[in-house]
């Protein structure tokens, strides 16, 4: 699925300066090489169902068998192993008799204390990967966790890492068990332990998914086979807020185009940021902010919310508007299915220019039927002339007016809204009267 780096920053997918992100929200990784994974993940969203699917089913497993998932794995343990094949250890004796033993704790006191400590991090990773392997054998496994699991097992498969995992944490290594142990881990077990965290990096990622699934109460989405682009959401909601408001929407190739009215702060640009998160997600397979969500499969999101303006290269705001516009039609016209997300068109420009330049592109966008817009605007008078064509719905917020209060209820409603509040608001935070008082 392609999401270019404007849309990432539209949808505030990772961190942007003080701004709260997406993915900080949903990261529940123990470890930073899961972090990193989950960064590629959330990096490259899906294009095949078959993938989405995939990772649907990996998500349930591993929140069927939660508590198996390397729960005596954390980041530190991780850091542990790495450190002790970074560090230059004088190399472990072969022989573990008692004499050679006590002859090396004596002789290489600080690297005996490292190692003895070290060997505790590995037997816990040791016991959390064998946990994690051993769900293989409790339900079936797509191919790609499948493969991983038998990787660990075989890779796990020896002797003295048995004997390990099976000591009680709680007990104290002897100096023979120190050597024994220590010279496996460091001269045959260094390939297979990196090879190992690498593999928990990638479970660690699939993990927090899971968790973030289960923990913000996220529903799995219902992809199907469509011709043409398809969205049927209920109960969706902005997941970065903390008291939302949820919207229902319903988008197919005969209404494919949303024209979306209402007044400042009214929540129009929360609802479409919402819809593309939930697509964005959806094609991660993960779950979605809503009751219910299904959906076809899509081939990319784009979005034209925070357009700026650029004083290095001399392009004014308007300019970088149209050349967003622009790219978004060259890209749609490859007949694939497209989000295409619009907030505020043509804000960088005189109100009746406004108007002229965004009736001609809506009009040229509505022929699209491959994609799926979402266009909000203040220009609500524009809403007349394109009440003919049969595939535009007209969506509103609602703002209630109680003296020089606002009262938003934040409800999705059919029709247009002709609410312009500009000077209220202005009057209501007192610039009209500091201006007064001048």
């Amino acid at each position: 699925m392609q999401i270019d780096q404007t849309t990432y920053a539209d949808l505030s997918v990772f961190e942007t300066g003080d701004e709260f992100c997406l993915f900080n929200k949903l990261d529940q990784t123990r470890t930073v090489g899961g972090r990193t994974q989950l960064y590629q993940i959330f990096n490259q969203p899906f294009s095949s169902l078959e993938k989405i699917r995939e990772t649907q089913q990996i998500l349930s497993i591993i929140l069927r068998n939660e508590s198996a998932w390397g729960t005596s794995i954390s980041n530190g343990t991780v850091m542990v192993m790495e450190r002790f094949y970074d560090t230059p250890i004088d190399k472990i004796p072969l022989g573990y008799d008692p004499v050679s033993a006590r002859m090396y704790k004596l002789l290489h006191t600080p690297d005996y204390s490292l190692t003895r400590y070290s060997i505790g991090h590995f037997a816990d990773f040791i016991r959390g990967m064998k946990s994690i392997a051993s769900v293989a054998g409790t339900e079936p496994c797509p191919p790609v966790l499948a493969a991983l699991l038998q990787r660990v097992e075989g890779l796990l498969n020896h002797e003295i890492l048995v004997s390990l995992a099976k000591r009680k944490s709680e007990k104290k290594l002897s100096p023979s068990e120190v050597v024994q142990y220590g010279y496996f881990i460091q001269n045959r077990f260094k390939s297979a332990a990196l090879e190992l965290i690498g593999i928990f990096a990638k479970l660690d990622a699939w993990y927090s998914m899971a968790v973030a699934t289960s923990q913000y109460r996220l529903s799995i989405p219902e992809f199907i086979h469509t011709e043409g682009p398809f969205i049927e959401v209920t109960g969706l909601y902005h997941l970065l807020l903390t008291a939302p408001v949820s919207y229902d929407i319903n988008m197919d190739p005969e209404s494919n185009f949303v024209f979306l009215t209402g007044a400042n702060m009214a929540g129009k640009s929360t609802f479409i940021k919402a819809v593309g998160c939930a697509l964005f997600l959806a094609h991660l397979g993960m779950g979605v902010p809503a009751v219910r969500m299904k959906l076809g499969l899509f081939d990319g999101i784009l979005s034209n919310i925070n357009v700026v303006d650029n004083l290095v290269k001399g392009e004014s705001y308007f300019f970088n508007e149209v050349q967003r516009i622009r790219n978004t039609i060259i890209k749609i016209s490859d007949h694939k299915k497209w989000l295409v997300l619009i907030d505020e068109l043509f804000k960088g420009t005189n109100v009746e220019d406004a108007m002229k330049c965004s009736s001609v592109v809506i009009r040229g966008l509505i022929r699209i039927k491959t994609s799926l817009f979402i266009l909000s605007t203040h220009l609500y008078e524009i809403g007349e002339e394109l009440k003919s064509f049969p595939n535009i719905s007209f969506k509103y917020f609602e703002t209630n007016v109680k003296g020089d209060q606002l009262e938003f209820n934040y409800q999705l409603k059919d029709g247009i809204s002709n609410d312009r509040l500009g000077y209220l608001i202005l009057k209501r935070e007192g610039v009209v009267d500091l201006l007064d008082k001048t």
